[in-house]
């Protein structure tokens, strides 16, 4: 054979044992891919095992771990309660210790106190001595002020009863004159001059009752208290205004019904209080058109209610408060003290009346009183 056909048979053996070591190789490759592929789904799925255990354990962590918080907290709780109650108890033992001090501390001071008392008690019988001493000073000054009211009233008075004496002082003079003349003419109508001397014998009482009812007025009133008739206080308060009010031209009705209301209390106090309110209702209306003032009364079960009305310009509603307080008052500076209406306001209460003033302007004002009846008035009002 030729050399070149040994060579080629040679060389396709070659070539198929070289295809068929590379076909073996080629499978042993794909049944080692194989293998690998079989064993990687296998740890696939050994790892979807895994990671579904790893979350069923991270889920029993987590419940574990609130659990273990939930203790922790309840055990927090506990610490915090018992550290509490460590402290509660250590502040009853030091309270405890407190209260054992304070006891023979207060044994002692028991001790001490009661030395304490003895001399307080002599303290305070000084002491009562003293308020009883101060109350008297109170007292006497509030009828010290009540009196320089009275005396003030007294003082716008003189001018009216000046010219209420002198009326009687010239009669009695005309009278008398006229029984001398008679005499030292040789008279002989012994009746006529009789009759002449009685006549000034009346103006002379009359100047008389005038001047005692002043000094009566003037003085200081009694503590004493009794039963009243209110008509005859009325009365005397108009008689000392009757000449200042005929004077300013101002008309005077007085109305107080017919039964005759009776109070516990002191004539001359309420005869004040009377004065100081025509005084005050005076100067109300002096600049009105109509000047009038009216006095009236009404007796129900228990109380009388007095009114004294007049027509003036009325009182403003921001000065309705103020109107009983000492030392105020709307008159011109030099015209008026502010001690009638606080003084009036004081004997009313000392009464265990009321008063109040009801004004709406320019319609004048009226002040309302009212009295407790005396125990027999208001019996016979009851009966009535």
């Amino acid at each position: 054979m030729p050399e070149t056909a040994v060579d080629d048979r040679q060389q396709a053996v070659t070539e198929a044992d070289a295809a068929a070591t590379s076909e073996r190789r080629l499978r042993a490759q794909v049944e080692m891919l194989e293998r690998r592929v079989r064993k990687g789904d296998e740890q696939r799925r050994a790892m979807l095992h895994i990671m579904s255990d790893l979350n069923e354990f991270n889920k029993r962590l987590t419940n574990q771990r609130k659990a273990m918080l939930h203790i922790l907290a309840d055990y927090e709780e506990d610490r915090r309660r018992l550290a509490s109650q460590t402290e509660r108890l250590d502040n009853s033992r030091r309270a405890l210790l407190h209260l054992l001090q304070d006891s023979h501390k207060d044994k002692l001071r028991l001790e001490a106190s009661r030395k304490a008392t003895i001399h307080i008690m002599g303290d305070l019988r000084e002491t009562t001595v003293e308020v009883e001493r101060r109350e008297q000073e109170l007292r006497d000054k509030q009828e010290q002020l009540v009196q320089a009211g009275k005396l003030a009233t007294l003082g716008e008075l003189t001018a009216g009863v000046a010219h209420e004496l002198n009326n009687p002082l010239n009669n009695t003079s005309l009278f008398v004159g006229n029984a001398i003349d008679r005499l030292e003419l040789g008279g002989t109508d012994n009746e006529r001059i009789v009759t002449e001397l009685r006549h000034a014998m009346q103006q002379v009482r009359k100047a008389t009752e005038i001047i005692s009812h002043l000094r009566t007025f003037g003085r200081a009133a009694p503590l004493s208290r009794e039963p009243i008739c209110l008509r005859q206080v009325v009365e005397r308060a108009l008689s000392l205004m009757e000449a200042q009010l005929r004077v300013r031209e101002v008309e005077v009705t007085v109305d107080l019904g017919v039964e005759e209301p009776v109070v516990v209390g002191n004539a001359i106090q309420l005869e004040q209080v009377f004065i100081n309110l025509l005084t005050n209702a005076r100067d109300a209306v002096a600049d009105s058109p109509r000047k009038a003032i009216r006095i009236s009364a009404a007796v129900g079960p228990t109380a009388v209610e007095i009114a004294v009305a007049d027509t003036g310009h009325g009182i403003p509603p921001e000065l309705e408060r103020r109107i009983f307080d000492p030392f105020f008052t709307t008159k011109e500076v030099g015209k008026g003290m502010g001690l009638g209406l606080s003084i009036t306001y004081g004997i009313i209460k000392e009464h265990g009346g009321t008063i109040s003033v009801v004004s709406a302007p320019g319609e004048g004002a009226a002040f309302l009183i009212h009295l407790p009846l005396a125990p027999a008035a208001t019996e016979e009002t009851s009966a009535a």
